[in-house]
């Protein structure tokens, strides 16, 4: 038990090998820059360990820790002269979490614990400065009651905004010493109606509570949403951390703010930050007051007039900047930092690797390359692969013309158009009707998570360039503007009004987070163009790779963007979507309802000139590159009619009664099409789809060599085999169309013919079937619903509930699941065992998905294929398996 809880100076921190799953990633930048001899108000860390037994113990901390707790805490007093509790020289405590990986906004923090009625007086006394304690008690009742006693802020908010328009005031800080008196008064009394008891006075019990309430806010609804749409598993816990408090709310002489070591939104080695004076930590981060730039340059490129910290507080400023090179320097990466400034004494409260956009993530790592802080293979490992999703999407088109009806601060970078709404429950309601959404609030809180994620970009009207919304927003990569004091938030009657307009929820804006504009109606968007730094970066990358990386692609379109961005070929080319065409549905439609063969050849032949030209123009954009081509996979019944209108056209293309064709299509209807007649059962069924699309894959293939053109490597997939007689039948058919195709067009084509290993039965009869495929490419998702017998479309109305109940960690068609694994490890072995020579691949979404890739690159597969746009995340994630192995 000795050993749960660690003091910053703790000697015992340096023995553990991963600090931060011990500490926290809090708790281990605290101790590591004690270490360092930075100036870090003492304190002590209670493990994440601690976080389980809580759990354990019914939510409860057992007396074994509240004594270790209380033995921590007579250290602190010791350092800092201050006893808790006392009545002459109170010594006053921050709590905070501090989990594995940042979480910004998710956890819960307390500040000025240790205040009560009396305690409030000896600060007063103390300081002689009354305001600035009675400020202080508001704020903690304020905290305490939101976070441990669960009142709602806005009641707090309410009270304080009546006392300004009351007195005529603007800011909080214009608010005197009466005024917090009257406030502490009327909190408490909000506390007693809300939840029916006093606010608690004693000093332990404030403190055990809130160490409490930072463990349970581990298991809140955002917290989990967080968790999930971030994959951070459940069972790492938090940590927390009791801290002396210092104060920026002192005088004119004290200052809070939060920099980076370098710009987080477009990488440049610039210091970045806000700063408040005379505030307290959360003032900046909540956005309450909107703050000023910490360095001259920055307040001169903004236009403003208040005065930068380098301005101000010069002194500070240059100790400031020493301490964030160090940091730099120490850390190897761009930092996050957390600093208060007591009566102009610097203190730091936290650092951390700062959440950047995906664009400065590469600029900072290549950059760092180029400084010699670290590796090539250190920069690929910065890059989280997922990231680089926001670098590939469109900006706005500055030729069009736009109507900016407000500013802001362009807090993370892209560009979005969508309704407008103005709660988190209609972003998500109209994004599960395909509906792009802008997020508009005053300012956003952690209770916004999953609005944030269903919406397309975020507009908020305080709150600065560190904000909640901008942190967040820049994580998940959605363009967001916040701070934009020009516009006037009315939740009540859903609209928004800035100087010229008035905006209505359901109205079109765009918003540009790149620049800060607000633009109303939709904008258009360009392609990006993809910077030196992030071709330096991939080229790096592919120098390290083993593992290929392919696209899934049947449009010329999708494959010149796949080969554009770096895709080594076609793992998937699904030639069903190219029978969806309004010209060729017809002709699909006829060949399905034809009652004879004879019938069936004639629509067919309408539909091979269509197939052969797409073919021609895929080999040729992927010329001297593989091409894998999936025949036919759907159930029939997926291409039939569905209105009255289309049921009635088709039957008068065939020439039969609309009663036949509702026949035949009641006919083709399957319980269970997934499972139907589907894939190579219905090339043994109606071989003569299957011939056709041969012929046009091998006729495009012998006009471009006849033409001396270049052309890409084919390889014709068999789907949904289960047995060897199958792939047997498939590939003689495959074997005799090319054959025939070639003997009257005089040429010689090489091809491989190989099948999809997407039922458990192929994976664990690989050895038969690898008799005769000269390749296998595991369909994942085709595999995950087989597997588990759950159908892919239908699942999401239940997967949640597996993973809230941790059966499953994450959604098995997003991430590999180690069952589905161990099938693709043994028709690998086996499928290895009959053919050394024999090609492996995967093609379906967890080809696009890092954690996946790194089992491929595990497991020795040969290529990854993906969709277009995830060509480079699957490059730079192949990249970081191997590095890894």
């Amino acid at each position: 038990m000795n050993k749960l809880i660690l003091n910053f100076k703790s000697k015992h921190s340096k023995k553990i090998k991963n600090p931060q799953n011990f500490l926290g990633g809090k708790g281990a930048n605290l101790s590591e820059m004690g270490r360092m001899g930075l100036p870090v108000p003492p304190g002590f860390t209670i493990s994440t360990n601690v976080c389980d037994l809580f759990y354990q113990n019914k939510k409860r901390l057992n007396s074994s820790l509240i004594n270790q707790i209380k033995k921590e805490l007579k250290i602190i007093e010791k350092d800092v002269r201050k006893k808790f509790g006392d009545l002459k020289n109170p010594l006053l405590l921050s709590v905070r979490s501090g989990a594995r990986v940042s979480m910004p906004g998710m956890m819960d923090t307390i500040l000025n614990l240790g205040l009560n009625d009396k305690t409030v007086k000896a600060l007063a006394n103390k300081t002689s400065n009354g305001r600035f304690a009675k400020d202080s008690y508001r704020r903690f009742i304020q905290m305490y009651g939101n976070v441990v006693l669960g009142v709602e802020s806005y009641h707090f908010e309410e009270l304080i905004e009546n006392y300004k328009l009351t007195k005529g005031v603007l800011l909080d800080t214009d608010l005197d010493e009466d005024d917090w008196d009257g406030l502490i008064k009327d909190f408490k009394n909000i506390v007693k109606e809300k939840t029916k008891k006093e606010f608690p006075q004693d000093v332990y019990k404030q403190l055990f509570g809130a160490i409490s309430a930072v463990f349970l806010s581990w298991e809140s609804n955002r917290a989990k949403i967080y968790r999930k749409l971030n994959q951070i598993p459940s069972e790492w816990g938090t940590a927390v951390n009791i801290q002396s408090m210092v104060f920026g709310n002192m005088g004119n002489d004290c200052a809070t703010g939060v920099v980076f070591t370098r710009n987080p939104s477009n990488g440049s080695n610039n210091i970045y930050g806000e700063y408040l004076i005379n505030a307290q930590g959360e003032d900046v981060v909540a956005g309450t007051r909107t703050p000023q730039y910490i360095t001259k340059k920055a307040k001169q490129e903004a236009k403003v007039e208040a005065l930068s910290m380098e301005e101000s507080m010069p002194k500070v400023y240059l100790e400031l900047y020493k301490i964030l090179k160090k940091l730099e320097e120490h850390y190897k990466d761009m930092q996050d930092v957390e600093f208060t400034v007591e009566n102009e004494k610097l203190w730091i409260l936290q650092t951390r690797s700062g959440k950047r956009t995906a664009k400065s993530a590469v600029k900072i790592a290549v950059d760092m390359v180029k400084e010699k802080l670290i590796s090539k293979k250190q920069a690929i490992l910065r890059i989280d692969p997922n990231s680089l999703d926001t670098l590939l999407h469109p900006t706005l088109d500055e030729k069009s013309s736009i109507e900016i009806i407000a500013n802001g601060l362009p807090a993370s970078p892209g560009a979005a158009s969508g309704k407008v709404v103005f709660t988190s429950e209609e972003a998500e309601r109209l994004n599960n009707m395909m509906q792009d959404v802008i997020l508009v609030r005053v300012e956003t809180s952690p209770e916004d998570i999953q609005g944030m994620h269903a919406a397309k970009g975020i507009l908020t009207a305080r709150g600065g360039m560190t904000s909640h919304a901008a942190v967040v927003a820049r994580g998940m990569g959605r363009p967001c503007v916040s701070g934009s004091s020009e516009i006037d938030i009315d939740y009540e009657n859903k609209i928004f009004k800035t100087a010229s307009i008035e905006i209505k929820e359901g109205d079109i804006i765009t918003i540009d987070g790149s620049s800060g504009r607000i633009i109303l109606g939709s904008v258009p968007t360009v392609k990006p163009e993809i910077s030196g730094d992030f071709s330096k970066l991939m080229s790096w990358a592919d120098n390290v790779r083993k593992l290929k990386v392919r696209t899934n692609a049947e449009t010329p379109l999708d494959t010149k963007v796949a080969r554009d961005f770096g895709a080594e070929g076609i793992g998937l080319c699904r030639t069903e979507h190219m029978f969806f065409d309004e010209e060729r549905i017809i002709s699909v439609r006829e060949m399905i309802l034809s009652k004879t063969k004879d019938d069936r050849l004639k629509a067919l032949l309408k539909l091979l000139p269509h197939q052969k030209k797409d073919f021609v123009e895929i080999f040729k954009i992927m010329h001297g590159l593989p091409v894998t081509v999936r025949l036919l996979d759907p159930p029939l019944h997926e291409f039939l009619p569905k209105s009255e209108k289309e049921i009635s056209e088709i039957a008068k293309v065939v020439g039969i009664s609309v009663k036949e064709v509702k026949s035949r299509i009641d006919e083709l209807h399957e319980q269970n099409p997934m499972l139907g007649h589907r894939g190579c059962r219905l090339g043994i069924s109606f071989p003569e789809i299957y011939e056709m699309q041969c012929e046009a894959i091998f006729k495009a293939l012998s006009e471009l060599k006849k033409n001396k053109q270049k052309f890409a490597f084919p390889e014709i997939m068999i789907p949904l085999v289960s047995t060897e007689a199958e792939i047997k039948i498939m590939k003689d058919l495959v074997i005799n169309t090319a054959r025939k195709v070639q003997k009257e067009n005089k040429v010689k084509i090489e091809f491989l013919v190989g099948t999809m290993i997407e039922l458990p039965r192929a994976a664990i009869k690989a050895k038969d079937i690898a008799k005769h495929a000269e390749f296998f490419s595991f369909g994942t998702n085709d595999l995950t619903q087989t597997t588990f017998g759950i159908s892919r479309d239908d699942s999401g109305k239940f997967l949640n509930d597996y993973i809230e109940n941790k059966i499953f960690s994450i959604d098995p068609f997003i991430s590999i699941d180690e069952g589905v694994e161990d099938l693709v490890e043994i028709a690998v072995a086996k499928g290895k065992k009959q053919n050394k020579k024999i090609k492996l691949g995967i093609c379906g979404e967890h080809g696009g998905d890092p954690k996946s890739i790194s089992f491929c690159s595990q497991i020795g597969l040969n290529y990854v294929s993906c969709s277009p746009y995830r060509v480079p995340i699957a490059r730079l994630a192949a990249a970081q398996a191997e590095i890894n192995k």
